[in-house]
């Protein structure tokens, strides 16, 4: 596809972390952006774009065929990603029903190509550190935590709508991203501020897969222009242990890392506690019991589909980390 420079794009969730990277770099592209955003969603990472900022909900269809009019092509990147939430169907009504409400709106308004955003949480990991591809899928009985199962749910009626609707959707799989503009921040973000303030003193034996979330924007490009309509792609970086990731922040703010490896046993009361201490406060527990489950298993993954079919490529997991931390110290959340 060479055709594209100037067709107008819809990027859902560009008031996020993800989504606000492929935002700026469509705008960079030569697109007509619109960016969709909710009526409460913070603008930080919208106000500065050149973009047609349209106000709605992506759990409702007549919103989104309105946001939808004229669109040539979807980016559909908004997703409600909490690891915990006092009320667990919160997540399924956003990422589940908002994602078929999007998906019947733009076959409605005949949008020509969707790149539509899961997650490596849709496919199955184990404890034994075996690198995952593609061909691994997971399944809702299995997947641990309402968001992990969500997505799972979300892409499977992505892949029914493609074979069944002839929905015109590539898939893409981001690993877990890091750098700049991460303004909640997500789950992983949270980690790094924790990290590089002192304040994770110990960690689990577990292992994830980092990339840089300008690689994930480039990723989505490449899925729009070289993408397999109902194929998934994995867009992920390096595989590193938990232990290296917070020892690598550790150096590159100038403290020392933690060294005390817990067992994941005696955390499941504290986490327990600490849930029940979040329905009070309104505060995200630190910790969480699916979390604790989670880290049973290392979230090790290959982009070697991505690479071959799409021609995608990640930096260090060094240079994400870096920017990530340059950026949460120049908007103050490092300041404790």
């Amino acid at each position: 596809m060479t055709d594209f420079f100037g067709s107008r794009v819809l990027v859902t969730g560009a008031s996020g972390f993800v989504g606000s990277a492929v935002a700026r770099l469509t705008i960079e592209r030569g697109f007509k952006v619109r960016v969709l955003v909710r009526a409460t969603s913070p603008r930080k990472n919208v106000e500065s774009l050149d973009a047609e900022i349209v106000v709605g909900d992506m759990r409702d269809e007549a919103s989104m065929r309105a946001a939808l009019k004229g669109v040539r092509f979807l980016f559909h990147v908004a997703a409600d990603y909490r690891i915990w939430v006092p009320d667990p169907s919160e997540i399924e009504r956003a990422n589940l029903d908002g994602t078929q409400a999007t998906m019947r709106a733009a076959l409605a308004e005949g949008v020509e190509r969707i790149v539509y955003t899961s997650s490596v949480a849709t496919l199955k990991v184990n404890s034994s550190g075996a690198i995952v591809d593609e061909t691994k899928p997971s399944d809702p009985q299995s997947t641990i935590g309402a968001y992990k199962r969500s997505k799972v749910l979300a892409e499977r009626a992505v892949e029914r709508m493609v074979a069944q609707d002839g929905l015109p959707a590539v898939i893409v799989n981001p690993s877990t991203p890091i750098g700049a503009r991460d303004v909640r921040p997500t789950p992983t973000g949270r980690i790094i501020v924790e990290a590089a303030t002192g304040k994770i003193p110990a960690f689990v034996d577990t292992g994830l897969n980092l990339v840089h979330v300008d690689d994930v924007a480039r990723g989505h490009f490449l899925a729009l222009e070289r993408g397999v309509i109902g194929e998934r792609y994995i867009l992920g970086g390096e595989n590193l242990p938990l232990q290296q990731m917070l020892a690598d922040i550790a150096r590159f703010v100038g403290r020392k890392p933690p060294t005390i490896r817990l067992q994941r046993g005696p955390l499941y009361p504290v986490a327990v506690g600490a849930e029940l201490f979040a329905r009070f406060s309104g505060k995200e527990p630190m910790v969480t019991v699916d979390a604790l489950r989670m880290s049973k298993n290392k979230m090790y993954f290959t982009s070697a589909k991505a690479e071959r079919e799409l021609g995608y490529s990640a930096c260090s997991n060094e240079q994400g980390l870096k920017d990530a931390l340059e950026w949460f110290q120049a908007n103050g959340y490092l300041n404790a």
